[in-house]
């Protein structure tokens, strides 16, 4: 296993460069209850990364000396993580929203009986992983039995009011295709989420997000044991779309990993391209750094977040009509 895996030439990728800041993405720890086929982080039970005591102190300080208005938690599972509920706690307090990148299996580990209704509780959005609504393309990608427990805390979720008309908690599920290959369109595809869990297991949510896989850590892995990892990355490259640059994440978002460094995207934090600058910038230089109008670091992935209808962190970049 490799990881970094190579990155090709990218002189022809646009120059891009960054918007106002106006998302903390947070990678808590490495340390994940699942080891899913997808995950360009390669988490799982067995690391053992996870953001310590100081670092931790660092975040609300951050949002608050910068005026941010969202705090984005990423793992691993985040939940997993001894001071997760004190930072949401922290961040809501100021009135930050914050999003939970929820595996949904997370609530059926130990000591996580209450995460549901802790999560409704402060009104945290949650983005959940469900790659697809039949159990055996979801176990194969994510592991057996996972898909009759995300169902289950789908269906708990709602029952909290997640993904219900009006009650103001917002619940959105992600895709990632089970290969190498892109995303069908965002809205179509929503729509059968939608019908199917809707009719079979009585769920509701709010929006699908669709996202490319990235050729890096656990899934490049993959493509390069199937000899598949050149090819997708020449069909992420010939499917680029100029349309997506102006949405790209990176413009108004910087990645934190679990040692408090800062990268433009959490893809370049897995492939140690860190945030341009002098020193290895870290989170407390944000404390009296400003980030507007600095150039971002591109690789051969930035085609993932390019290609067709674009891929970010809230899904496809050039949404259709529904």
């Amino acid at each position: 296993m490799r990881d970094t895996l190579p990155l090709l030439d990218l002189t022809d990728f646009p120059a891009i460069r960054r918007h106002r800041l106006d998302t903390l993405q947070v990678n808590l720890g490495y340390k994940c209850n699942m080891k899913c086929v997808h995950c360009h982080v390669a988490a799982g039970p067995h690391r053992t990364e996870m953001m310590d005591e100081d670092n931790l102190a660092l975040i609300p300080e951050v949002l608050r000396a910068r005026g941010l208005p969202t705090l984005d938690l990423t793992g691993g599972a985040p939940e997993l993580h001894p001071g997760f509920r004190a930072l949401v706690r922290a961040a809501r307090a100021q009135g930050v929203k914050v999003i939970d990148r929820c595996n949904l299996t997370i609530l059926f580990e130990p000591g996580q009986d209450d995460l549901a209704e802790f999560l409704a509780g402060q009104g945290v959005e949650v983005v959940a992983s469900l790659p697809c609504y039949s159990v055996d393309n979801v176990d194969k990608q994510r592991g057996k039995g996972t898909f009759d427990k995300s169902i289950l805390a789908l269906q708990a979720l709602n029952r909290l009011g997640y993904g219900q008309p009006g009650s103001g908690l917002e619940l959105n599920l992600v895709y990632n295709p089970q290969g190498p290959s892109l995303p069908p369109p965002q809205a179509a595809l929503e729509a059968d989420y939608k019908r199917e869990l809707g009719e079979h297991f009585g769920i509701r949510f709010n929006r699908l997000f669709a996202l490319a896989n990235m050729p890096i850590k656990r899934f490049g892995d993959y493509l390069l044991s199937k000899r598949q990892f050149h090819d997708y990355l020449r069909l992420l490259k010939e499917n680029f779309s100029a349309a997506n640059l102006p949405g790209l994440m990176c413009r108004n978002l910087v990645s934190v990993d679990w040692q408090g460094y800062l990268y433009d995207c959490d893809f370049n934090q897995q492939l140690g391209l860190r945030l341009p600058g002098a020193g290895r910038p870290h989170l407390r230089d944000l404390l009296g750094r400003e980030l507007d109008g600095q150039p971002i670091r591109v690789a051969e992935h930035c085609y993932g977040c390019t290609a067709g209808q674009g891929s970010s962190c809230g899904g496809a970049l050039h949404k259709e009509p529904s």
